[in-house]
């Protein structure tokens, strides 16, 4: 597995209230560095009554550029926080790469320091 890292910014913003006691959101993304482009999509989040805790799932497409080759694929991400200690998978969607980019898998990783956020993205494309 090949690993790069940048930067991104994201923009949520949240939807209208829903009849379940979950907040919605739609992500919007730019991505800058070895891996450039949009990602958009939509998050489902639960903060509970116990301060620090809360859970989040998200399914993000990205169209733009891996190291250069041109596509698309669609990232899930599962978030849990409990007590102030937070845990966070993000990983491609078997199957879902499109154009140069069919065949990827991998994951990320998110780091959130002073406010910014930024990316280390493991990864694999087919030879």
């Amino acid at each position: 597995m090949k690993e790069i890292k940048g930067d991104f910014s994201v923009q949520l913003t949240p939807q209208m209230e829903d009849p379940v006691p979950v907040g919605r959101l739609l992500i919007d993304k730019t991505y800058t560095g070895p891996l450039s482009g949009s990602g958009k999509g939509q998050m489902l989040s639960k903060r509970t009554a116990q301060e620090g805790s809360a859970g989040y799932v998200a399914l993000e497409e990205f169209v733009g550029e891996v190291e250069g080759k041109a596509g698309s694929f669609t990232l899930m991400h599962v978030g849990v926080m409990s007590g102030g200690h937070s845990e966070l998978k993000v990983q491609i969607v078997p199957d879902s790469g499109a154009e140069a980019l069919a065949g990827i898998s991998g994951a990320m990783e998110i780091d959130i320091a002073d406010g910014k956020h930024s990316y280390r993205f493991s990864y694999s494309l087919p030879e």
